[in-house]
Formats: C-alpha cells, structure tokens, sequence
C-alpha cells in the first residue's frame, strides 16, 4: 500500500514540475486527460522501480563522491535516474523528456521538494514512526 501511495505522490509531483518548468515535457498535449493521466502513472511507476532497483546501487558506487560533495552530489544522482526514466519512458512511446540536462537538475529538485512535503503532510515517509509503535504496544 505504500509503494502505490510512493506512486501516486510521484506522478503527481511529475505532473506538477511539468506545469513549472517549461522545458520538461510529459505526456502529449493533443491526448485526452485520461490518457494524459495514464501515462503520468505509467512513468510514475517506471521512475519508482528505476528508484528501487537502480538507485541503491547507484548510491552505493558514489558514496565516496557523495561524501566529498557533503550530499550535492545526490542531485546529479536524482537528476540520471529522471533521464533514466525518460529513456525507459521513451521505450514504451511514452512521453518524459528534458531539453537539457539542467531542466532535468531542475525537475530532479523540484520533484525532491514536492514529494518531500506531500509524504510528510499524508505520513507516507515515517517508516520510523509506524515501526516504533507497533513495537511500544
């Protein structure tokens, strides 16, 4: 149930950061709003398995750069899984694209931000919090 929940604050950050940033592009402008919302979805859940299988890894080989960086790097890391997931998107004629690699920085942290404050808000993001009181009881 969290995945979905993860899913659905991620498209609608997606969702979101294309209406700011000009030169991000999702979905088609010519397709139907339910099409337009499938495929938000669609890249939502591509963008969040690309997060739970590639992105760990990712984090894992850059520790060193990261830890250099005091954690800037961990854009840049953001920033290819959202290119990443354009290409992936692109596979299934789907439609995510960045005219430049810093409109994808860009998205990369305004979506950080939106989700962060969506999961916070609905309580999406403390795993700490539901763990500790299953365990107090």
């Amino acid at each position: 149930m969290r995945f979905l929940g993860h899913i659905i604050v991620t498209g609608l950050a997606l969702w979101v950061t294309a209406l700011i940033l000009p030169g991000m592009h999702l979905g088609e402008n010519s397709s139907t709003v339910l099409t337009q919302i499938l495929t938000i979805g669609a890249i939502a859940l591509i963008l969040a398995l690309l997060n739970t299988i590639v992105k760990p890894l990712l984090e894992f080989l850059t520790f060193p750069i990261t830890c250099v960086t005091l954690g800037l790097f961990q854009l840049v890391i953001n920033t290819l899984m959202l290119l990443l997931a354009s290409w992936v998107s692109g596979l299934f004629d789907l439609t995510l694209e960045f005219d430049r690699f810093w409109w994808a920085l860009g998205a990369g942290v305004i979506i950080g931000i939106l989700s962060a404050i969506v999961e916070a808000v609905t309580g999406l993001g403390d795993e700490r919090g539901s763990r500790s009181r299953s365990v107090g009881e």
